[in-house]
């Protein structure tokens, strides 16, 4: 099963070139039809970035997947007087799995009025895996601010600790038709989590993360490539800017025995930020 993750800078290479056909062709090709693909800065109708003008790169990601369904969770949504359509940025999940559930969620925004900001989401799927559901988030977090950025790590280990809580112990069913509020869902204990968390090894949010005692998050690359730093995964191929790593896949517990292979496509320019992908075994052997 493959996983690939990219912020695709709202599908503009380092050519200044926008182009969603492209960007989504060498993600096809590179992570071999990924089962699920998670993509950060993704738009509709923005014409204030660059080369982005006012197309719904939604529906042209629908398009050019017509294999996979898609799910876009908008952390920015703009819809006041003056605009002539709706202006929304956020993350895409698009998968070839069955989808059992569709469960995004707003992220923590503490006021810091120091640096710019905006809102964070959490696109969140439980799909179907080979061995069962298994829930996909991918997500964005803050760029300027440590502060927004901390919180909103901190959220996501609380979104894995209650969702593992509620799998174990599932709510109470009804006597009632199946497509009642009420109904039965899947629950999954375990989760795969990726996308640009902006923080390198070093920072705060990073460690709020992975570094609990014992973890709730893993990250896959160090688990795949023990020993081995990731390479920086953003910048990388602009001259005048320091690379950074901040693009994660990150695993629950529960899947760490599934990792077979991390890797980062350090060649491509069709972003500043190069994508990630993973691959879990559907089976494991004890």
């Amino acid at each position: 099963m493959r996983i690939l993750t990219w912020n695709v800078q709202w599908f503009r290479g380092l050519d200044g070139r926008v182009d969603v056909a492209r960007v989504l062709q060498h993600a096809l090709r590179w992570g071999q039809q990924p089962h699920v693909i998670g993509l950060q800065e993704v738009a509709q109708h923005c014409p204030g970035l660059d080369g982005a003008g006012c197309a719904d790169q939604v529906a042209q990601v629908r398009a050019c997947l017509p294999r996979y369904e898609v799910f876009f969770a908008p952390a920015v949504d703009d819809w006041r007087p003056g605009l002539a359509q709706r202006q929304r940025l956020g993350n895409l999940i698009a998968t070839r799995l069955p989808v059992l559930r569709v469960h995004p969620m707003a992220l923590p925004y503490p006021a810091d009025p120091t640096v710019p900001s905006m809102p964070r989401v959490l696109a969140a799927l439980t799909v179907l895996a080979p061995w069962g559901p298994l829930r996909v988030g991918c997500t964005h977090l803050a760029y300027y601010s440590a502060r927004q950025r901390l919180a909103q790590a901190q959220a996501l280990v609380a979104w894995q600790h209650e969702a593992a809580q509620v799998a174990a112990a599932p709510p109470a069913t009804r006597d009632e038709p199946p497509d009642q509020p009420f109904q039965a869902r899947p629950h999954a204990a375990d989760a795969v989590l990726m996308g640009d968390f902006n923080a390198p090894p070093h920072d705060a949010a990073y460690h709020a993360l992975v570094g609990g005692a014992p973890p709730v998050w893993w990250d896959a690359w160090t688990v795949a490539n023990p020993g081995r730093p990731q390479p920086p995964t953003f910048r990388v191929h602009e001259a005048n800017a320091a690379a950074v790593t901040c693009d994660y896949v990150l695993v629950t517990a529960g899947l760490r025995a599934r990792v077979r292979r991390v890797v980062v496509d350090e060649a491509t320019t069709l972003s500043d930020h190069q994508p990630l992908l993973m691959e879990l075994a559907p089976s494991v052997t004890i």
